[in-house]
């Protein structure tokens, strides 16, 4: 049996290690949170949610200042997309008391494990094809450019495919509000995959918005007392360290490595989810 003291320890270095992901791959640490609190700990899986959820907003408002500093965020496109995001994350957070754990689990395994599918497709065919054009990005200027410190080097990209982007955008807000993941794992590839933006500004853009989008779950989960304060304020302390550490890491680490680290971190979650949902 874990003492109370141990088991703080435990979800405060657990939070620091999903906050270092988060923010690296624009994940917001929830789909770490969960899968932690729930296999490991042994806590509810509704519990677990409503305690990510919050810990999302943490780990974007982390990251989300250095990314906006150093231009790598798109703000643009971010805010664009929020609006089916937010709309999409609301509805979630109404439907998760309304469906069992087990369903969550495998939900959740299947939403990750097709998210890391096609970041491998995506990478395979990214040098081959250039981007469309896309008359409303055009008129919205949702183009941008930031500077690779790796590369040393200004990078510029042309967005494609606003409205499929937009669409995506809605099923992430609902995933966010369902799962209490933030919705970064469908937010980088629809970013990265269906509008051609580079995996660094894809990560640093998910980062900024998925604050906002579990923001508007976050409140709900809230106002029916899902939300332990015992829980979400370790949780959000140390995903809130780690998300400092890793806005940082990001700037100094090739792009290839985090795409690759992203699909790994996914793959091995979707399977833990899927085989607890088995159970």
């Amino acid at each position: 049996m874990i003492s109370p003291v141990a088991e703080l320890a435990i979800l405060f270095a657990i939070s620091i290690v999903a906050g270092v992901l988060g923010a690296l791959l624009g994940l917001g640490g929830g789909i770490i949170i969960v899968p932690s609190l729930t296999l490991l700990l042994g806590i509810p899986i509704h519990d677990a949610i409503a305690a990510s959820i919050v810990s999302v907003v943490a780990t974007s408002s982390a990251a989300a200042a250095t990314y906006i500093r150093d231009r790598v965020a798109n703000v643009r496109v971010g805010l664009f997309l929020e609006v089916g995001a937010v709309a999409g994350a609301v509805v979630g957070a109404l439907v998760a008391s309304m469906v069992s754990g087990r369903f969550l689990y495998a939900l959740f395994a299947i939403v990750i494990g097709y998210s890391a599918f096609s970041m491998t497709r995506a990478r395979g065919r990214r040098g081959a094809r250039q981007p469309s054009p896309d008359v409303l990005a055009d008129r919205l200027r949702l183009h941008g450019r930031y500077f690779d410190h790796v590369l040393g080097e200004m990078i510029e990209y042309r967005v494609s495919r606003v409205l499929l982007g937009l669409s995506l955008m809605g099923l992430a807000g609902l995933a966010s509000g369902l799962l209490g993941i933030g919705s970064g794992v469908l937010k980088v590839p629809a970013l990265d995959s269906a509008m051609r933006l580079p995996m660094r500004a894809s990560s640093a853009t998910s980062n900024f918005m998925i604050g906002l989008t579990a923001s508007a779950s976050a409140a709900l989960y809230f106002a029916r007392g899902d939300a332990k304060p015992l829980l979400v304020a370790p949780v959000a302390v140390g995903v809130l360290v780690g998300a400092s550490i890793g806005a940082r890491l990001l700037r100094r680490l090739p792009e290839p490595f985090v795409r690759r680290l992203f699909v790994v971190v996914l793959a091995a979650v979707a399977v833990e989810m899927g085989e607890r949902a088995l159970v």
